[in-house]
């Protein structure tokens, strides 16, 4: 009788997370069937799911109206240049706080946090005039820094939460060992948390390709990345559903691939230190 409930209570959750999972799925699908429908199929009432002429027409149009690959490359740039250099900062004020915490680290730690709620666009025109100033503006660097910092305080709290789960006395035991504070980070802290910095990457590469307030804002022409490539397709004339969602297909398909051949090491991140 135990075992009869247990199966069923495993089929139940395995549905309900199939259910939960199509659901979050399906507006990528939607917006990957748009991108092969024509004009008119997309708005089509009542719309039409898989009982459509299929055409390559709208990835030809964006192809030839847009420079695909120049976006692409400003949002690799900008992606992975932010998250680098937030890891590279935010790796030695996690062991810090870790390992050497004061009375005040929570407290620095809540506060960090708490800029993440403070309005975006409540710091916008401040922001825009110091670029304008250092001319920054519509620069790939300009944007690299707004985006690590706009991210850094994620990256703190995931290493922070990382390196909590890593006995301190192996840390001891370098130091009495002779090692250096540089390479106990380097060759005992890091290889130790490699599965939470390399979830901690992934995520925030995948928060800084999606980053679309500060990449419309800030850039113009030379640095603009996907974002702004996709936001391209909304004209006064209208929307172009079929070309926009072709757009946005392209735009997402890079970490969508990402995402999928590195889930594992994305969810081993994730669940680093959760079993003992």
């Amino acid at each position: 009788m135990a075992r009869s409930v247990t199966q069923n209570r495993k089929i139940i959750n395995t549905s309900a997370a199939w259910a939960v999972g199509l659901l979050i799925f399906f507006p990528i699908l939607w917006t990957i069937l748009t991108s092969f429908k024509t004009e008119a199929q997309a708005i089509s009432d009542p719309p039409v799911f898989l009982a459509f002429d299929w055409t390559l027409e709208n990835y030809g149009a964006v192809m030839e109206r847009s420079n695909y690959a120049r976006f692409l490359w400003n949002s690799i740039v900008i992606a992975g240049g932010s998250t680098i250099l937030g890891i590279i900062i935010a790796v030695p004020a996690a062991w810090s706080m870790a390992f050497v915490p004061s009375k005040r680290t929570k407290d620095i730690l809540l506060w960090m946090l708490s800029t993440k709620m403070l309005p975006a666009v409540g710091v916008l025109y401040p922001i825009y005039l110091l670029f304008i100033k250092l001319g920054l503006l519509d620069t790939k660097f300009g944007l690299t820094i707004v985006l690590m910092l706009i991210n850094l305080p994620i990256i703190v709290w995931m290493l922070y939460t990382y390196f909590k789960e890593i006995p301190g006395e192996i840390l001891e035991a370098a130091r009495m060992d002779g090692a250096s504070l540089k390479e106990e980070v380097l060759y005992v802290l890091t290889p130790m948390a490699i599965p939470g910095i390399a979830s901690t990457l992934l995520l925030n590469v995948i928060l800084a390709w999606n980053e679309a307030f500060w990449t419309l804002n800030l850039t113009a022409a030379k640095a603009a990345p996907l974002t702004a490539f996709i936001a391209s397709y909304s004209s006064p004339e209208g929307l172009f559903y079929a070309k926009l969602s072709a757009a946005s297909t392209m735009a997402i398909a890079p970490i969508l691939i990402l995402g999928w051949f590195s889930q594992k090491q994305l969810v081993s991140g994730l669940t680093f230190g959760a079993v003992k």
